[in-house]
């Protein structure tokens, strides 16, 4: 969002709640070629490799990096989070194993599923504090990752999409950093929410106003759903 200034908490002020939330891994990467499995050659930097330690910046990762910088990257979308819980389910459907960082995310974490965190929530990560700005909205490259050519379709369609971050504390992240939740945002529009909203319901007003409301709001989701409003209420 512009203009949103840093975050920056004193220790006595990050215990708001219990937290049973675990990083599980660290991952960066740079921009790449790579090749399909039906020898097709792309360029990407999805496939990061764990890591034991990383210095969080207002940009990202130190060490990681975008291919594809219309659709990724941002201050608004500087890290990607993906959920643990759900490697063991697309394991299942697919009948595979699948490598760490599949989805390209930079931290994969247990504890912290779409339908438990909020769009504005703000947490520390190591010496970093983050805040939750969107849902991520997945690729081809997943696909061409994993050669699995219908996964990217099943993540939108569960809602099991992970989600972005901006940096309002820079630090340094390790592969054992706790995770603490500093602010839950009062709005309570749930990534798994917001999803729903913005991938199937596009003529759903009252919820496309209510998650423009957060002011945390990705600008590149605040845009596109600003959009959608006008249109409706102009028709």
């Amino acid at each position: 969002m512009v203009g949103y200034k840093l975050y920056i908490r004193e220790k006595s002020d990050i215990m708001i709640e219990p937290s049973t939330r675990k990083l599980i891994t660290l991952s960066i990467g740079l921009p790449k070629k790579l090749q399909t499995s039906k020898g097709q050659d792309y360029i990407s930097a999805i496939c990061k490799q764990p890591s034991r330690e990383a210095f969080l910046s207002i940009d990202g990762f130190r060490g990681d990096g975008i291919a594809d910088t219309k659709h990724h990257g941002g201050p608004d979308r500087a890290v990607c989070i993906y959920p643990a819980e759900h490697y063991p389910h697309w394991e299942n459907e697919y009948n595979c194993t699948l490598p760490s960082s599949t989805f390209g995310e930079n931290l994969t974490i247990s504890g912290m599923l779409e339908n438990e965190v909020y769009i504005g929530d703000t947490f520390r990560v190591g010496e970093a504090v983050l805040q939750v700005t969107q849902g991520r909205v997945p690729c081809s490259t997943i696909n061409k990752r994993t050669g699995l050519p219908t996964l990217m379709k099943k993540i939108v369609d569960t809602g099991f999409t992970g989600y972005l971050c901006r940096v309002l504390g820079e630090g340094m992240v390790r592969d054992d950093s706790s995770i603490t939740l500093l602010e839950r945002d009062p709005n309570g529009v749930s990534i798994l929410y917001a999803n729903e909203i913005y991938f199937h319901r596009p003529n759903d007003l009252d919820g496309m106003k209510r998650i423009v409301a957060v002011d945390a709001l990705a600008d590149v989701w605040k845009e596109k759903l600003v959009k959608r409003i006008e249109k409706l209420q102009t028709t």
